[in-house]
């Protein structure tokens, strides 16, 4: 991952060991299915009416979410996206994600 500024309100240090330009530490490892806490719910607001099936709550790192997110799509047959620590797929599969995420070995609730 690039280098980011930690603190980008920092005009001047006189600590001559001072770097701002670590790298962020993403070595959250993720933790086994069987300890998330993983919440299944439909949204439609902001999205002209349509349904979107939301998974929320899940630890660990992006390509972990993001091969989730893969294997929910796939086993759905539906578009989706994985933004902001969320899993969105098109429609209304609120039931057949949370079977799937059971199968899994994740812990799941349905909100809503």
């Amino acid at each position: 991952m690039a280098a980011k500024f930690k603190n980008s309100k920092m005009v001047y240090s006189t600590n001559p060991d001072y770097n701002d330009w670590e790298e962020e530490k993403d070595n959250v490892e993720t933790p086994n299915p069987s300890k998330q806490k993983l919440y299944v719910f439909l949204d439609k607001k902001q999205r002209k009416g349509k349904q979107v099936t939301i998974v929320e709550g899940f630890v660990g790192m992006d390509d972990d979410l993001k091969d989730l997110g893969k294997k929910l799509k796939s086993k759905c047959g539906v578009g989706g996206t994985v933004k902001n620590g969320e899993i969105m797929l098109q429609g209304d599969f609120k039931t057949k994600v949370f079977n799937i995420l059971v199968d899994l070995g994740y812990n799941c609730k349905v909100k809503g």
